[in-house]
């Protein structure tokens, strides 16, 4: 697939266009949102990263979310079903530049632990979010465009430091 991939350095308006979108989002949710999280790159201050607000929702039900669909698109979101993550609810906004991309998981799903000890290792190891951030954009010159390709530019560094932040962050 094939759209605009540029990495950007950290932009400070960042943490307010995820309160912003969150705010929609808890209405469009309703009593189906657990909990609305700010997770990816540009949830980690001072790191590079595409400008794309990536957002953990956390619902009791995935059935419940299901029957919330249409508020989601009403807002822009466009469904993609599990898009390769067993379990997920996953919605993209924009088009040819996305502007939000949003991953939705029933309470319990481990998918939940995974973003949020890979966002909270990069905010504790700023070496670590350093190294990400040259990957990425090494990664953004060499795809030319192919989000495919940029992923898998990644996947090695995401796959040793997720090892690494899932036992970080279960350590007591």
């Amino acid at each position: 697939m094939s759209r605009l991939i540029e990495v950007l350095d950290y932009q400070g308006h960042w943490p307010a266009a995820f309160e912003a979108e969150k705010a929609l989002l808890q209405q469009a949710l309703g009593e189906a949102g657990m909990t609305i999280e700010h997770i990816g790159s540009t949830s980690v201050p001072g790191l590079a990263a595409k400008p794309t607000i990536d957002i953990l929702a956390e619902v009791e039900s995935l059935a419940a979310l299901d029957a919330r669909t249409e508020h989601l698109t009403a807002l822009g979101y466009i469904p993609r079903g599990e898009n390769g993550i067993s379990g997920r609810r996953y919605f993209c906004k924009g088009s040819e530049r996305r502007t939000h991309h949003l991953h939705v998981f029933q309470s319990g799903n481990g998918q939940l632990i995974s973003h949020r000890a890979f966002r909270d290792y990069l905010i504790a190891h700023p070496a670590k979010a350093h190294e990400y951030a040259e990957l990425k954009r090494r990664a953004a010159s060499a795809c030319h465009h192919n989000s495919g390709a940029y992923v898998a530019l990644k996947a090695d560094f995401m796959a040793k430091t997720l090892a690494l932040a899932l036992d970080w962050y279960v350590k007591p």
